[in-house]
């Protein structure tokens, strides 16, 4: 795992989602309510849709096809049909700038 520039802090109000693309691996980089950054896999479990495409509510995201939702801290599914949980990655933050601990794609 290495920390990867994902945006700005600037770039997300509180309630936003986007998403980043590294190589290998599309992650949707979350500024909660809250103001505090997360990062997880922009796939959800039961659709295999981007979660960047839903809905930030609290410290929770809702997959947008079904409705599921997971939480942002843990990427643990809070509703069906979703079961299994997202991959949650952390999140830096230092000099104005987000950074995701995300794997290195082996070659």
């Amino acid at each position: 795992m290495s920390a990867r520039f994902a945006c700005a802090v600037g770039d997300l109000a509180p309630g936003e989602v986007a998403r980043v693309e590294f190589p290998g691996l599309a992650v949707a980089v979350v500024r909660d309510e809250d103001g505090v950054f997360h990062a997880l896999e922009d796939r959800c479990t039961h659709g295999n849709v981007n979660l960047s495409d839903g809905e930030v509510d609290g410290c929770t995201i809702e997959c947008w096809l079904h409705g599921s939702t997971f939480d942002l801290r843990t990427g643990r599914p809070l509703s069906l049909p979703a079961t299994k949980p997202v991959t949650v990655y952390p999140v830096t933050v230092a000099d104005g700038r987000v950074f995701v601990d995300a794997p290195t794609p082996t070659t």
